[in-house]
């Protein structure tokens, strides 16, 4: 804290092993304990498969437990992610001022709620559709033989992305307040975006069906453009804080009040 003696480096090593040591035990926990939930979570997460009709096989005498091991360390990463970030927070916290250790804190909070939020988003929406859209590509000729092994792996690299795409608006918003980034650089560099959206979802997504590449690049250049919004909005209430005006989330509803009362008296 602020009445603590400066730490010498050695000691923020010691400080940052135990952070370390703690988050990865953590981790490990969690999985053994998702272990025995990984029945029901397996289930849900082949069920756009499953749901139209496929069954799943696997084809290795150890791939379906490995899968599973895979699929438990996953779900225990999550699980302790709560651990993980708690533990970043008390090794930064210290050296903070007030106000900026209400920041950070919101940070922390915001960040596990948008990667988690991105990774459900990333499942119930564009994979069921990416999913399901690929397996009525085969027609009826051709019978899916879908191995656990690959589905599964196919499944996390698809959804891990999701979580760290929907950090991007948190961190737009504070490149944006310390002056990294603004809003007139994020406009240039929208046909940038939009190429890198692309690549991303071709590396990730693995497919020659340029419909599922969209699928998945569609929601990442979106949240391009809200983050756009997002440092827009920051500039300005910025530029009104130096000018010495209030910024209010309600004057743009105010002034609309404003020029309807003008028109009706005008009308008047």
């Amino acid at each position: 804290m602020a009445n603590q003696k400066e730490m010498t480096v050695v000691q923020h090593l010691e400080e940052l092993r135990k952070v370390l040591i703690i988050s990865i035990i953590s981790t490990v926990v969690a999985a053994a304990v998702c272990w025995f939930f990984s029945e029901r979570f397996l289930a849900i997460l082949l069920q756009p498969v499953t749901g139209a009709g496929h069954e799943i096989i696997y084809i290795g005498v150890t791939e379906a437990v490995m899968t599973k091991i895979k699929l438990a360390f996953f779900l225990g990463f999550l699980a302790a992610l709560p651990i993980t970030l708690w533990q970043f927070w008390g090794f930064v916290i210290p050296a903070l001022r007030k106000i900026e250790r209400v920041y950070f804190t919101l940070f922390i909070l915001i960040s596990f709620l948008l990667f988690v939020g991105g990774v459900a988003f990333g499942f119930l929406v564009v994979f069921k559709l990416c999913v399901s859209f690929l397996l009525s590509y085969g027609g009826p000729q051709l019978v899916p033989m879908l191995t656990i092994g690959k589905y599964v792996s196919f499944t996390l690299n698809f959804l891990l992305p999701f979580g760290l795409i929907f950090e991007m608006p948190l961190a737009s918003f504070f490149l944006a307040r310390l002056g990294i980034i603004n809003y007139r650089s994020m406009v240039k560099g929208r046909k940038i975006a939009i190429l890198v959206s692309v690549v991303i979802a071709s590396a990730v997504v693995s497919s020659p069906e340029i419909f599922t590449v969209l699928l998945f690049a569609a929601p990442m250049y979106l949240l391009y453009e809200i983050s756009a919004s997002i440092v827009k909005v920051v500039e300005w209430s910025m530029n009104l804080k130096k000018s010495g005006q209030k910024f209010s989330i309600l004057a743009p509803v105010k002034r609309l009040i404003a020029r309807a009362r003008g028109i009706r008296i005008f009308a008047k």
